[in-house]
């Protein structure tokens, strides 16, 4: 069966290859009524576009390259499907890549995309302390993990932790635990930020955020459970009454760390997570979480690349409010 061509449907359609084209690439200046017309015939012949033709024609390859992490990081998968949806409504695609957390496989990532010739790259660099080589030219925005130096695209984790905090202090709980992230990370560095800012500004009411109620901890499943077994395998007395995780995964796996050492949430313990993944609705009880907006972080990203709003400065990086998602595993503290 012959190849069809652009030439075939603008002669089934009665109209201009041009039009054709400008239907293709959403310009603005093509008709409701012409769009719907040219694209029934697209699909009534099955035309596919030549991406590699149009990209040499209009010197754009309408692809995102983004990097992250770890593709197994429910956050990082939510926040690469979100910027695919934002890239779409553009009509771009993404090209998705992953660093492992490792500088050195961040750059080659990175030097791939460019030899591809994306027209923007969206970075969640690695936590190893490092610079980022950014090639000449190309548009780079980074989210969620904020670099000094770096302009940049994510939530507020510190105020997102604090009013977290605050609210567990609320409920009346006075001996709160905190579960870190990375030493080196600069999220969960500005997440320990907030827990430390809600507890000394209660300082005279509460048991301070001393060392021994902080957990250094990665942000996987695993990682929570073992924190989790350090701040509550003690005396009733020592141990938090509630616990502040600093990822939706930690506060996951210090629920089985609970539940193994036979203390009930939230009737014994509170715990609170951080990012508002899926999964975190489909724990049995439901984790309360402060949610982070990863759809406006995805959006701003793509449209930051595209010049349809302002990049960010150093100096001022764009921020997103983290919002409080009340679930089951929070409840006043019961008396010692």
């Amino acid at each position: 069966m012959p190849k069809v061509g652009i030439r075939d449907v603008a002669k089934l359609a009665g109209v201009s290859t041009g039009t054709v084209s400008r239907v293709l690439n959403n310009h603005p200046s093509v008709t409701r009524d012409l769009r719907a017309r040219v694209s029934g015939i697209i699909e009534e012949l099955g035309y596919m576009p030549d991406p590699s033709a149009r990209s040499m024609r209009s010197k754009v390859s309408r692809l995102i390259g983004i990097v992250i992490p770890d593709l197994t990081n429910p956050f990082f998968s939510e926040l690469v499907q979100s910027a695919e949806q934002a890239a779409a409504r553009h009509g771009y695609n993404i090209i998705v890549m992953t660093s492992f957390d490792h500088a050195a496989k961040e750059a080659d990532r990175i030097g791939q995309l460019t030899s591809r010739k994306v027209d923007g790259i969206i970075l969640v660099p690695s936590n190893d302390f490092h610079t980022i080589k950014l090639p000449k030219g190309l548009p780079i925005v980074v989210v969620d993990r904020l670099m000094p130096g770096y302009s940049g695209i994510g939530s507020d984790h510190r105020s997102g932790v604090r009013l977290g905090v605050e609210y567990l202090l609320k409920l009346g709980h006075r001996r709160i635990g905190f579960i870190s992230g990375p030493k080196h990370s600069v999220p969960a560095s500005d997440r320990l930020k907030g827990y430390r800012d809600a507890m000394e500004q209660n300082g005279g009411k509460v048991q301070n955020a001393e060392p021994s109620l902080i957990a250094e901890a990665a942000f996987d499943y695993e990682s929570g459970r073992a924190a989790g077994n350090y701040l509550l395998a003690r005396a009733r007395s020592e141990r938090p009454t509630a616990i502040f995780a600093s990822s939706d995964q930690q506060a996951i796996g210090c629920m089985r760390a609970a539940y193994d050492l036979g203390i009930p949430i939230p009737a014994a313990l509170s715990i609170v997570g951080f990012d508002g993944i899926p999964l975190s609705s489909m724990t049995i009880p439901r984790l309360t979480t402060m949610k982070q907006p990863i759809q406006k972080i995805a959006a701003a990203a793509v449209a930051v690349l595209l010049n349809e709003r302002p990049a960010p400065s150093v100096d001022h990086p764009i921020l997103f409010a983290c919002e409080l998602s009340e679930g089951e595993t929070t409840a006043a503290p019961q008396p010692d």
